[in-house]
């Protein structure tokens, strides 16, 4: 008999702005360990809403402000490498945001860099395959996608 893996559950923040031409960039976060570019992401929290969750890492991870969807655009996987070295597989469901101001001081502006990237961009920097597809597929179409759509009507 094999053993059945268990996941962990974690959420993401999604933080996009418009640009001038009218397509998305994407900000990431540099991740406190390796320094890899990653989307400011967490376990979910008793009490919150994932969605709600969400935001609040986006807040403390990025100091990013705005409205963030109650519907997730996508749901990736990755490694999180424990205290303890040991690797536990994760699935982080994504939720967008629409980014309306950056705090200059916010809570790990010491711990990580932030920086804006076209989904592209930010597609060739992540690490997770399947966080790449999400983030091209919504850099090829981003009005196809209802969830986008629904934000930008905010």
């Amino acid at each position: 008999m094999g053993r059945t893996m268990s996941f962990g559950q974690q959420i993401a923040a999604m933080p996009l702005r418009r640009t001038k031409s009218g397509g998305f960039e994407v900000l990431m976060v540099t991740s406190r360990d390796t320094g890899r570019w990653v989307m400011p992401k967490g376990w979910e929290m008793d009490g919150e809403k994932p969605w709600s969750a969400a935001e609040i890492e986006a807040l403390e991870e990025a100091g990013a402000v705005g409205y963030i969807s109650k519907k997730s655009i996508g749901q990736f996987h990755y490694g999180k490498v424990l205290d303890d070295g040991s690797v536990q597989p994760c699935v982080v469901r994504v939720f967008p945001m629409m980014v309306e101001r950056l705090k200059s001081d916010w809570k790990e502006r010491k711990q990580r860099k932030r920086r804006w990237f076209t989904l592209d961009s930010a597609a060739d920097k992540v690490d997770e395959p399947d966080l790449a597809e999400l983030l091209r597929e919504i850099g090829r179409k981003p009005k196809k996608q209802p969830i986008i759509r629904e934000l930008l009507r905010g």
